[in-house]
């Protein structure tokens, strides 16, 4: 990397300035691209396929070039790939197998999933990997950049590329989180449960509150289900309530009943999330051996 050619203001305070590429401008890609520019680094060029990503070029990164995958590669220290989980595979070998220019660039990826070994087309021909995972949800908005701002990243890296990896990290305003190659699948499955089913739970439950006439669910919802994660995060277990928690039956009965009629698939996940629950409670202490078979009975005749 030739740092001399970068200099300009605040050079002296940030003397390993470099150019970045990124190739899938998605809602990450752009994103994070945005967060380097911010920190310092020049945004050379970028690579998209669909109008939306073009119009985000555009919107987030004004006056970056957009540029085919090779031509990006080529003018950039660092390059972000920031494609879908599924074909970051393919363009990792796509441009290995096409001598696109690879060798002592930085080839960085933003998947949950992957770590190192999705990138390893790329280490033959002399590139430099990373896998640095925002753990945040993007939407797309002009706000998103914003989100960057104190949440954790999942990184795996060579032990010689950690420094780097935590250095771009925290210039991107995050915290990095070292995740270990063979824990990445763990740790993603872990994540997008959390993040995804508590989004599909919520919409959800404000639909069957709709149905229940209540006409602003999210008023309702927002400070109890702030309360509940908040609990959650501090308390884990301890924090269970509600009457599978207490071992209430006939209360689950009830709710049964009531979904059957009117969301039969809102039934099915109540009743696998209760029976969790239901062991989560036990486990715990918090809820005794004979409630929790009287509980388990009432589960067991539900539809499934």
């Amino acid at each position: 990397m030739d740092n001399e050619d970068l200099r300009g203001p605040g050079a002296a305070s940030h003397p390993a300035r470099l150019r970045v590429g990124v190739i899938g401008a998605g809602r990450v890609g752009s994103v994070l691209a945005a967060a380097l520019g911010r920190a310092g680094h020049r945004i050379m060029g970028a690579s998209a396929v669909s109008d939306a990503s073009v119009q985000r070029i555009g919107r987030n990164l004004p006056g970056v070039p957009l540029l085919p995958p090779d031509q990006v590669l080529a003018r950039a220290d660092l390059v972000l790939l920031t494609v879908p989980d599924d074909v970051l595979p393919a363009l990792v070998s796509g441009l290995a197998s096409t001598g696109s220019p690879m060798q002592g660039r930085l080839v960085a990826h933003a998947s949950g999933r992957h770590g190192l070994a999705v990138l390893e087309p790329a280490v033959r021909c002399g590139a430099l990997p990373l896998a640095l995972h925002p753990v945040m949800t993007f939407t797309g908005r002009p706000d998103d950049i914003d989100k960057l701002a104190g949440i954790c990243f999942g990184v795996t890296a060579p032990a010689s590329l950690r420094p780097v990896a935590e250095a771009l990290v925290v210039e991107m305003g995050g915290e990095p989180v070292f995740i270990a190659e063979e824990s990445r699948n763990l740790y993603h499955a872990a994540l997008a449960s959390a993040a995804n089913h508590l989004v599909t739970l919520v919409v959800q439950a404000a639909d069957l509150l709709r149905a229940a006439g209540v006409a602003d669910p999210g008023r309702m919802l927002g400070p109890l289900l702030s309360a509940a994660l908040d609990n959650a995060l501090r308390l884990g277990d301890a924090a269970l309530t509600g009457p599978v928690a207490r071992g209430d039956a006939d209360t689950v009965a009830s709710h049964i009943d009531a979904l059957r009629a009117v969301s039969p698939e809102a039934l099915a996940a109540y009743v696998a999330l209760a029976r969790l629950t239901a062991d989560r409670a036990l486990a715990a202490g918090s809820l005794a051996a004979p409630d929790a078979q009287r509980l388990l009975d009432v589960l067991a005749g539900a539809p499934r």
